[in-house]
């Protein structure tokens, strides 16, 4: 099965945080022994990195994934559209997983 699309909208300067719950089959997924990983790019195809997000499983066991950009982050980017993954990884990534795509609208902030 492919990646989950979900196409996200993040205000410029502002915290993003996002809890997600990953699933198999109906049953949340134990991810111990995983870490995960997501980047933004201006295109699929770039190799410059717009953004690195901050992701954390902080308990493998529930299966939840935490998914950040800083508002550093975010306000040091151009407003506009950009595309991203989030991946699951084990050590020297031996298994690779990628659990959701789309885009990222970044909302021009007005407030500095």
């Amino acid at each position: 099965m492919g990646a989950a699309n979900h196409n996200l909208v993040i205000d410029q300067g502002t915290s993003f945080i996002v809890e997600l719950e990953i699933k198999e089959d109906d049953v949340v997924k134990n991810l111990t022994g995983y870490s995960a990983r997501a980047q933004a790019r201006t295109t699929k195809a770039s190799d410059t990195v717009a953004a690195t997000f901050s992701c954390s499983i902080p308990t493998p066991s529930n299966g939840k994934i935490k998914i950040e950009l800083s508002p550093a982050t975010s306000n040091a980017m151009a407003s506009g559209q950009y595309f991203y993954d989030l991946e699951i990884y084990t050590s020297n990534d031996a298994i690779v997983k990628r659990l959701l795509e789309g885009t990222v609208n970044l909302t021009q902030g007005v407030t500095r």
